[in-house]
């Protein structure tokens, strides 16, 4: 299961910082690591960092966005240090292990780290489904990048080790239908946002905190690729009616000319 988690380094600026994320993640039996527009990268801090993971290294993806990084996941969380201007669900990395790793089995888990000095943009994490927190001391509260994907790694290798010698399904049953991925989810809010602006729910010139207070509701479901089909058509269908009622009022006019 482990295999199928995903740690997700953004804009990372120091290389050896990477090198030790993979010393970390090989310590705990993670091995897919994915560099999101790293500063320095390949590097030789980098490779004396890993002190023996370099198998990590050499196996990395680097992509340069984000959505590249998350396409084909099916459930991603961004690791925050901070609160955000809207509530979003946040866990502690315990909790994490116990979400993620039933659904590792069948599902790609994406876990995101931000910049060093400022961690995850609110645009960047508007993209999970959970945020997770480390609940360290308010006093000191700084983590190295390296410690922070470490404390991960081992709360979702402790999570396995348990999971393995008591399964439980993620909703109390085996679920019928794959989740939907990253890119899936993408395209149904680009529709909905459409869809609201077409029907004039929705002011692109005024949008305040509508979509990403749709995006919380929609991620904390976590759907499946059945479920954003059957919104999807919704949405279809309201675009459909949306032009009939304007091609009809249109010919009105028309008429009234």
């Amino acid at each position: 299961m482990l295999e199928h988690i995903r740690i997700v380094l953004v804009n990372t600026t120091h290389p050896g910082n990477i090198g030790a994320v993979a010393r970390a993640m090989k310590n705990m039996g993670l091995s897919d690591l994915c560099l999101v527009e790293p500063k320095h990268y390949p590097d030789e801090a980098a490779t004396a960092r890993a002190s023996g993971a370099t198998d990590i290294l050499d196996n990395a993806q680097v992509v340069a966005t984000l959505e590249e990084a998350l396409a084909d996941c099916q459930l991603v969380v961004g690791t925050s240090a901070r609160g955000r201007h809207i509530p979003w669900p946040v866990i502690n990395p315990r909790e994490l292990g116990a979400i993620a790793t039933p659904l590792a089995a069948k599902s790609r888990v994406a876990v995101l780290f931000g910049r060093e000095d400022r961690g995850l943009t609110n645009d960047e994490l508007h993209a999970c489904h959970h945020h997770v927190h480390i609940p360290s001391v308010e006093g000191f509260s700084s983590l190295n990048i390296a410690a922070a994907v470490q404390v991960i790694c081992y709360e979702l290798r402790m999570a396995q080790l348990l999971n393995d010698e008591q399964s439980k399904p993620q909703w109390g049953t085996d679920w019928d239908i794959e989740l939907a991925d990253h890119a899936e989810l993408e395209r149904l809010f680009e529709h909905l946002e459409q869809t609201l602006v077409d029907i004039e729910f929705l002011d692109p010139n005024n949008p305040r905190q509508l979509m990403p207070r749709l995006r919380r509701l929609l991620l904390r479901a976590v759907p499946d690729k059945v479920e954003v089909n059957v919104l999807r058509g919704i949405l279809k269908s309201v675009n459909r009616g949306f032009e009939k009622d304007s091609t009809k009022e249109s010919g009105e006019k028309g008429d009234k000319s």
